[in-house]
């Protein structure tokens, strides 16, 4: 069983989308976005049941007009989790969702147009005690700053940010979040290191457009990474060309792996080799498939021989190890039974479940003494 992480956050203003606190010392959030038609309401409520049941705290949904916007109002009366509405150029969309009851505003006050257009959207925000997401990418500049660098850069994104955080200060409003993306790891890092320094508000990370499943993942895990071990990150969003349930289970993979959130099962594998005793990659395949619906933090590891098993085991909630002729299974690091290669995966898989309702039990017994 591994410590608390040894990062020390950036400390940042918190602030509240719906239920869900973001900055401080509220945990990392992990969100997504719908790529559904909006006006396909049954869809996109689908689509968002199946994001935030894989765990996303909040979803994003894009509402590029007023039949987009009455949509979104009947896709919120419809989801228990936190909504942020992605708005472009038309400010009368902002006006709308937030007397639909969206939890947050993604908004670029540059692209909403003159003065009084953006004082009538954070009026409406304050009003409604909604927050402001300000997200400034290196693919839509605007044209003065990409004439002034002559091509996106850190600093281009930073001066970027600050002009329209600069728009809010001057109407006293400090109820929002900012991200810096960028789809190159370089551009991305260095931004999102400026601007920590210059403001206090929560920062959404994310690597934009960062590619298919495989390398958006390791992009967005390298690009990622840097920021979380420098304590920079609130809430991020792992942008994949793929399912987005994909981008939430990558999201809290990066987050166990630095030890800044866990939730559901954290597993330790060997790669395999000829030395193991029963077939490590087929195993681990049929449990991370069946065990899906865990959401107890527990470790489990599956090493297919002696060499490094029984030290692994020894660390975690449920360890197996390789061995001749039966595997042995450890319990919170004491051996515990011997499973044969014939019905390893249903036996371990019940041991597992076993262990998760212990777990749940002696939490809910702690919340009871405690309450």
């Amino acid at each position: 069983m591994h410590s608390q992480s040894p990062i020390n956050r950036r400390k940042s203003r918190q602030i509240h989308v719906g239920s869900v606190a973001i900055g401080g010392d509220a945990p990392i959030s992990v969100q997504s976005m719908t790529n559904t038609n909006t006006l396909d309401v049954e869809a996109t409520v689908a689509q968002i049941e199946r994001i935030a049941a894989a765990g996303g705290d909040i979803v994003r949904v894009s509402v590029p007009d007023m039949d987009c916007a009455e949509a979104f109002g009947k896709i919120k009366k419809r989801v228990s989790v936190p909504l942020v509405a992605d708005i472009h150029f038309d400010y009368r969309i902002a006006l709308r969702v937030a007397e639909l009851g969206v939890d947050c505003l993604r908004i670029n006050p540059g692209n909403i147009g003159r003065e009084d257009r953006v004082q009538a959207v954070v009026s409406s925000a304050r009003d409604h005690g909604i927050p402001i997401r300000i997200g400034v990418n290196a693919g839509s500049l605007e044209k003065d700053l990409q004439k002034k660098y002559g091509e996106p850069t850190p600093a281009a994104l930073v001066e970027s940010a600050m002009r329209h955080i600069d728009h809010l200060d001057r109407l006293d409003f400090q109820e929002f979040k900012v991200s810096l993306k960028a789809s190159d790891v370089f551009m991305a890092v260095e931004a999102y290191r400026q601007i920590a320094g210059q403001i206090e508000q929560p920062l959404h990370l994310g690597i934009t457009e960062a590619g298919g499943l495989r390398s958006g993942t390791v992009k967005s895990s390298v690009g990622l990474g840097m920021l979380l071990m420098d304590g920079i990150g609130d809430t991020l969003r792992i942008s994949l060309a793929a399912d987005p349930v994909e981008e939430i289970k990558v999201g809290y993979d990066i987050l166990k792996s630095l030890r800044l959130r866990s939730r559901g099962i954290n597993f330790i594998a060997c790669p395999s080799c000829s030395r193991q005793n029963f077939d490590v990659i087929s195993t681990m395949n049929a449990l991370e498939e069946r065990l899906e619906d865990i959401m107890t933090p527990i470790d489990v590891a599956v090493i297919g021989c002696v060499v490094n098993g029984p030290g692994e085991a020894k660390e975690v909630d449920v360890g197996l190890t390789g061995g001749s002729p039966n595997n042995l299974v450890y319990i919170d690091g004491k051996p515990a039974q011997k499973l044969r290669n014939d019905n390893l995966v249903d036996d371990l898989e019940t041991l597992i479940r076993e262990r998760v309702a212990q777990k749940q039990a002696q939490e809910k017994n702690l919340i009871t003494r405690e309450g």
